[in-house]
């Protein structure tokens, strides 16, 4: 089964998509993390990543898409995967899907996380309150106006996806506002129907 997890940036994609690879064995294909790591090996596509990404502005879709398919024809995603933070444009979308056809696989369901922006920037102020108070440092990108801005280029880019993918009724809608749990809980209903 593949699904994307869909929703604004501190919806809780990546809790839930760490779940899902826990409770239904499919890889979580992160293009956040793919990015951080290139970031973190200073090589100069990270670089450039960092650089874009400190800005609150997107990848390029070629390079983004290069690493997903890199990613997804490793034998772990045989099952299929959860993409967290892939697709966000509609081109994006359509690449994942010729990628995904070309394998003789399509996305089954895309669950939106369904949330507040404006408890979204208080979380986020809160997170890098905490991260700083622990002795840590706060991601480039994780700030109050630079999440207003991932807000915006989300609306803009990202948003349009959920009437693609509604389009072919693979959309269901979550209340990311719930506690963890019940979110989770909401999530595994929705799989199990849809199988």
């Amino acid at each position: 089964m593949n699904i994307i997890l869909f929703g604004p940036p501190g919806a809780g994609k990546g809790t839930q998509a760490k779940v899902l690879t826990e409770t239904r064995g499919l890889p979580q294909l992160s293009t956040g993390d793919m990015l951080k790591a290139a970031i973190a090996a200073g090589t100069e596509l990270g670089k450039k990543v960092d650089a874009i990404l400190a800005k609150g502005d997107l990848v390029s879709d070629d390079i983004v898409i290069g690493i997903i398919a890199e990613r997804y024809d490793q034998p772990d995603c045989a099952k299929g995967a959860v993409f967290d933070g892939f697709p966000r444009t509609i081109p994006q979308a359509e690449a994942l899907d010729a990628l995904l056809a070309k394998r003789g696989r399509k996305i089954d369901v895309v669950i939106e996380l369904k949330v507040d922006n404006a408890v979204m920037i208080e979380r986020v102020a809160q997170r890098v309150k905490e991260t700083i108070a622990a002795g840590g440092k706060p991601r480039s990108d994780d700030n109050p106006e630079t999440l207003k801005k991932r807000l915006e280029v989300y609306g803009q880019n990202t948003a349009p996806l959920l009437d693609y993918y509604g389009k072919q009724g693979k959309v269901k809608t979550i209340d990311g506002m719930a506690p963890i749990a019940d979110v989770t809980r909401a999530i595994a209903a929705a799989l199990d129907k849809h199988r």
